[in-house]
């Protein structure tokens, strides 16, 4: 995987699309603020369907957008409140299995939201199929994604505005891999 290419795409297009990403992800904050949380995970689905439609067709995002998949309000909170306890009951314990947990999660279920939204999976497929995509070719250069991706979100996450600017252009990145990682499934796992 050539992640200096998806890296400067990733620029390219953010600074494209730096108004529409910023207002999208004001939006996005404030929405999963005022509702404590509770609709964050869903929000964050519509923010990545839009910004995977502006890769994918170069398709402008608005700010709408992060409303339109309110369909997945229920299994993306499930699995999120299922994901918190887990790892609070790991943390609970010692702090490692809790970061141990955190990590795997985060390994093995980063394309899932993607896959739920594009593919229209239900959530048990999206698990098993992010997982695939996750541990398909070299485990280690998948690690490189996931620490590429949450340490451009964590970069800008010190202060509010810099989380702003960091985020799409994370998203950005995260959507591209994703593109790249599904066109190299075998056929017979593209049909099903």
């Amino acid at each position: 995987m050539d992640f200096k290419k998806h890296l400067e795409k990733s620029w390219h297009l953010t600074l494209e699309h730096i108004v529409p990403l910023i207002l999208m992800t004001i939006v996005m904050v404030f929405t999963s603020i005022i509702t404590l949380g509770i609709f964050a995970p869903v929000i964050m689905a519509g923010y990545m369907q839009a910004i995977l439609l502006m890769t994918r067709e170069g398709r402008e995002p608005k700010i709408q957008d992060i409303f339109s998949q309110m369909r997945l309000f229920w299994p993306l909170l499930g699995f999120s409140l299922l994901a918190l306890i887990v790892i609070s009951v790991g943390t609970a314990m010692m702090v490692l299995p809790g970061l141990l947990i955190g990590l795997a999660i985060a390994y093995g279920c980063l394309y899932l939201v993607p896959l739920m939204t594009d593919k229209n999976l239900r959530l048990t497929d999206a698990v098993r199929e992010s997982i695939s995509l996750s541990l398909k070719g070299n485990p280690a250069e998948h690690a490189i994604v996931v620490i590429l991706f949450m340490g451009i979100s964590w970069i800008g996450s010190c202060t509010v505005i810099g989380w702003v600017f960091t985020e799409p252009l994370a998203t950005v990145f995260l959507m591209l891999v994703y593109e790249e990682r599904k066109s190299e499934l075998p056929l017979q796992q593209k049909e099903e």
